[in-house]
């Protein structure tokens, strides 16, 4: 499985405390970086500032995949953050963003960055998906919640 080997429980936030994005890359950089210490946070920051100014990462259904190229990375990391009151995100459907998957990428993990994007979209297709997440009450719900829903096929 993909997802398993990109997102860690310790990465995931269950209760963002950011109202808007700029506030929400630093809370999710913060854990980034704590799984993976040798990331340079401001090379991350700018990295995903840079990527959401070429068009917004907030995609589908109060979903945002915020995402960037990071030459400190190694492989892909990512953290899972997820907003009770919702962000404003500047997404395409206009909506809040309630769930939150940021990743930061090395230049040579290209085809693992491929790949997950690959899951995640399959995982996301789910119209109950955000319904079902914001349910999760504890860090290890939501991760055996993602991993199932890629073992069950949404994923390939």
């Amino acid at each position: 499985m993909v997802l398993e080997q990109v997102f860690a429980p310790q990465g995931i936030i269950l209760n963002l405390e950011s109202e808007d994005k700029d506030e929400l890359f630093e809370e999710m950089l913060e854990a980034v970086v704590k799984l993976q210490p040798s990331i340079n946070r401001a090379e991350a920051l700018k990295a995903l500032h840079e990527r959401e100014n070429k068009m917004t990462t907030g995609i589908m259904h109060q979903i945002a995949v915020p995402h960037g190229v990071v030459e400190s990375a190694e492989g892909v990391v990512g953290a899972i953050g997820i907003s009770r009151k919702g962000i404003d995100y500047d997404s395409l459907d206009k909506a809040p963003v309630h769930v939150v998957f940021l990743l930061a990428c090395s230049p040579e993990a290209a085809e693992l960055h491929l790949k997950v994007f690959k899951e995640l979209a399959a995982v996301l297709q789910n119209p109950a998906f955000v319904k079902e997440i914001m349910e999760k009450k504890t860090v290890q719900e939501v991760y055996d919640y993602i991993n199932q829903k890629e073992m069950e096929g949404f994923g390939s």
